[in-house]
């Protein structure tokens, strides 16, 4: 396997950290061959505590598509996650067991491990926290960790995978988090047209080269400085919020002060958090339809249409929306980004520039349990 110099300190680091935990089997259980994109950067989550390796992997892979963690064997986390809608569900909330219907529409799973929240809300701190919270949820899955235990340790096929992975064949909460946040962890986009371009593989249009202008670009218009203020919350190549702390949580403009949803404020009980909610990743975002955390919106036309005409003001409004306009803004304008029809569909080509097919159709990510 050729590696460049991004990978080989993390796989030098993998590897020691694995070789110095006794309860690893060495030869059976190696570090797994994370291909991480060297123009992503470094800044990623990689817990020392829970190294990734290709038994965990392997495990963290059939908890995830395994209906057993569900009370009625109906549901798991690839039922709301599913691989060709980017690990969404195509609804506009999303429906556990017995048709029951979330707050949320289900997030894209995608490169996770360079983001450092997790949740519409930011309720999670982990991939491994995060892991086990549907579990619990009674609209999702609706089972205990204790009852999840019980059965995953009374299968027979399960306890001999966790010995492979974890060293030990008795089952802990913790060990089927730790082992479903490695399965996320390999979950990464990085070969769509964008990325492409950025490596020098493709030539885009010059649609798709004033989309990718526009999308990155804060309008000043008293320099002529057009944009459509995309990147200021969706930063820079990964197209996600910001990775520290809640810096990447931002009220949006969907609605006004009577009517602005929790999000943010019911994990910080901040009233200046209200209505905040994560930037998700745009990754094959052209997949991912509804949009927004309530799926309020069907199309990506809807979307842009949005931020260009029909931005509610509130008094947690993003101040980079609120500042965003290819207009100069006068005292009591309404928010809007005032841009060309043609300039929304360059934003919009960009937008489909994000789809990966190799991420949508990667054999590795598939549901193991289909062909049983």
């Amino acid at each position: 396997m050729k590696l460049n110099f991004y990978i080989v300190p993390l796989f030098l680091s993998i590897l020691f950290s694995c070789c110095e935990n006794p309860t690893i089997d060495d030869e059976s259980n190696q570090p797994y061959p994370l291909e991480l994109p060297s123009h992503f950067g470094r800044n990623f989550v990689l817990p020392e505590n829970n190294p990734t390796t290709t038994k965990g992997v392997e495990l963290g892979r059939m908890l995830f598509y395994d209906t057993q963690l569900s009370r009625d064997n109906s549901t798991s986390c690839g039922t709301c996650h599913q691989q060709s809608l980017s690990f969404t569900d195509g609804k506009a909330l999303a429906e556990g067991i017995h048709g029951r219907v979330g707050e949320f529409s289900s997030m894209a799973i995608v490169n996770a491990m360079w983001q450092g929240k997790f949740f519409w809300d930011g309720r999670s701190g982990s991939l491994e926290d995060q892991a086990l919270g549907p579990i619990e949820n009674v609209l999702e899955m609706d089972m205990t960790l204790d009852e999840v235990v019980e059965r995953l340790q009374s299968d027979p096929k399960y306890p001999p995978l966790f010995e492979k992975a974890f060293g030990s064949g008795v089952i802990t909460e913790e060990n089927i988090g730790k082992a479903i946040a490695q399965f996320e962890r390999t979950l990464i986009s990085s070969n769509s047209k964008y990325d492409q371009y950025l490596k020098g593989s493709y030539i885009p249009t010059e649609e798709e080269l004033l989309g990718i202008q526009l999308f990155f670009t804060h309008p000043e218009p008293s320099i002529n400085l057009r944009g459509g203020n995309c990147g200021d919350c969706h930063l820079n190549i990964l197209t996600s919020g910001d990775f520290k702390g809640f810096r990447g949580f931002h009220n949006n403009g969907l609605d006004d002060d009577d009517n602005l949803k929790v999000g943010l404020s019911d994990v910080t009980g901040s009233e200046f958090d209200k209505g905040k909610f994560k930037a998700p990743s745009l990754r094959n975002i052209a997949v991912t339809a509804p949009y927004m955390h309530d799926g309020r919106f069907n199309t990506l036309e809807e979307v842009l249409e949005h931020y260009n005409e029909h931005v509610k003001d509130s008094k947690t409004l993003d101040a980079l929306i609120r500042e965003g306009s290819n207009e100069p803004i006068f005292p009591g304008d309404p928010v809007k980004l005032h841009l060309t029809e043609k300039e929304k569909k360059a934003i919009l080509t960009f937008l489909n520039m994000l789809t990966d097919e190799d991420f949508l159709t990667n054999p590795a990510f598939s549901d193991p349990f289909i062909n049983e």
